[in-house]
């Protein structure tokens, strides 16, 4: 089995990939976005982050994250959210899917095993990371313009400032400038 090296710095901030099992489309129907919700804020009473950036997409999410000065356990809290949304989701289970390793491991077939990520490095590191989440939408079809994904925290970056309206332009304007590749 390979061993998995994961980047752990205490109140590091971090780039993540988290994609469902065999790549279901359902993390925007509203009971899973509500669940989803919910076992953040759970996990975060407990081991407290903070939510840079997010985009919640049909069968994968992405986000920055920053955690406290005196933790780096992301592991263990992409655990717990998982974990509550498999058991507050558990009509999307498919039995016809589970194997061996996932009754062993007590897995469900909602989420793919593991997660990627990536530590930020400076601001730049951040900047990119912040406008691939943003952007994710549009490249990926759902949208022609980035401002029409509900699922993001685009709007907040525009009611910060950050942003505005208009960012990254319409789907036309990028494909033909080539951003989205």
């Amino acid at each position: 089995m390979p061993n998995y090296r994961r980047a752990m710095l205490a109140g590091g901030t971090y780039f993540f990939t988290v994609v469902t099992y065999r790549r279901q489309g359902f993390l925007c129907d509203d009971d899973v976005r509500f669940a989803l919700r919910d076992g953040i804020e759970q996990t975060r009473q407990s081991l407290p982050f903070e939510i840079d950036a997010w985009v919640l997409m049909p069968d994968h999410l992405h986000c920055i994250w920053t955690l406290l000065p005196d933790d780096a356990d992301f592991g263990k809290r992409w655990g717990l959210i998982k974990r509550y949304v498999s058991k507050h989701c558990g009509h999307l289970k498919r039995h016809n899917w589970m194997n061996a390793s996932k009754y062993k491991r007590n897995e469900s077939t909602l989420w793919q095993r593991r997660f990627w990520e990536h530590q930020i490095r400076d601001e730049r590191d951040y900047k990119s990371y912040v406008d691939y989440i943003h952007f994710n939408p549009m490249k990926h079809g759902y949208v022609k313009r980035v401002a029409d994904w509900p699922h993001s925290t685009f709007h907040r970056f525009v009611n910060d400032g950050v942003y505005p309206l208009d960012w990254a332009g319409d789907a036309e304007t990028v494909v033909a400038a080539g951003f989205g590749e």
